[in-house]
């Protein structure tokens, strides 16, 4: 699918305008499944005023979408319509550290750096996010967490964006974390940046859980695979992985999709699928585990734009 090219009225409403806007950008190239359409623009602000700038003067029918390092994501094969905004550089890929034990990391760090940062610096409490493979926007939009550890346990406060292009900043309370998801929407908000608050510690037992979460995911998660990580929520008095091995489904195939004989909560593009593939093969999962048990599977990965 190609879509129309409004990069050049964006461009007319917004001279100023910093950061770069591509038309009909491929996005498989950007998701850990290799799979999926275009975005009809790709917008990477310069910083985070070129970004308000932007969602400033942008026509409110236009739908915005926001992605990060693509591991947690399926871009259905129509592509994604309206400006998809990928955070990246400098002004948002820094890590400081804070008095009081506390750091700040921009959105597009990925989890592990902040993990290795804290780390480097003796602070305890944030090692978990060596064991979850997105960035920090990721992480603050669905409650990220691993081996022990929640992003609602470490957030102090995130900054960002509204879709009217005002700079806020939200404390954690305000972020209204539940399991696996906040009351923030990335419709309304594009996050820039988040405090977390550590704690004191010893960089050798730091370093030690982080090669204890390092080995459990090598372990257990096929993570060399072109996948998307943890496909479905743990239900309420349930764990996704066996629920969905009891219905069957290791192994299972649809086109070039597979549930991974490793870790039955993982989806795999084997080669050539497509996200029709990877979705249907999600879809049929949580049908045979309906039937199986009676829990309703909840996606944990995200899935945005038109079917193909």
């Amino acid at each position: 699918m190609t879509f129309p090219d409004i990069t050049s009225d964006l461009r007319a409403a917004a001279p100023a305008l910093r950061g770069r806007l591509l038309a009909n950008h491929d996005m498989a190239g950007l998701t850990w499944f290799r799979v999926g359409g275009p975005a009809q623009v790709l917008f990477t602000p310069a910083d985070e005023d070129d970004l308000a700038l932007l969602l400033s003067v942008l026509p409110a029918d236009i739908p915005v979408t926001v992605v990060g390092l693509g591991s947690n994501l399926i871009v259905r094969d129509g592509g994604i319509p309206g400006v998809v905004i990928r955070l990246g550089g400098k002004a948002f890929g820094e890590i400081v550290l804070e008095d009081g034990d506390r750091l700040r990391a921009g959105t597009a760090v990925p989890d592990v750096k902040v993990a290795r940062a804290a780390a480097d610096a003796s602070l305890d409490g944030l090692a978990f996010y060596r064991g979850i493979p997105g960035c920090i926007g990721g992480a603050l939009r669905m409650n990220a967490g691993a081996h022990g550890g929640e992003t609602t346990d470490v957030l102090v406060e995130a900054r960002g964006v509204t879709r009217a292009g005002v700079i806020v900043t939200l404390g954690h309370a305000q972020m209204g974390f539940t399991y696996r998801n906040s009351a923030t929407s990335t419709h309304e908000i594009v996050f820039t940046s988040a405090l977390f608050q550590g704690r004191p510690g010893e960089q050798a037992a730091i370093q030690a859980e982080m090669d204890r979460v390092t080995a459990a995911r090598e372990a257990a998660q096929p993570i060399k695979e072109r996948t998307g990580g943890s496909t479905f929520k743990n239900p309420p008095g349930g764990k996704a992985w066996q629920l969905i091995d009891a219905a069957g489904c290791r192994g299972l195939r649809l086109g070039g999709a597979q549930v991974s004989e490793m870790h039955c909560n993982f989806l795999i593009n084997i080669g050539g699928a497509t996200a029709a593939d990877v979705e249907g093969l999600g879809e049929e999962v949580r049908r045979r585990v309906k039937e199986n048990s009676g829990f309703d599977l909840q996606w944990e990965i995200k899935r945005v734009g038109v079917v193909g």
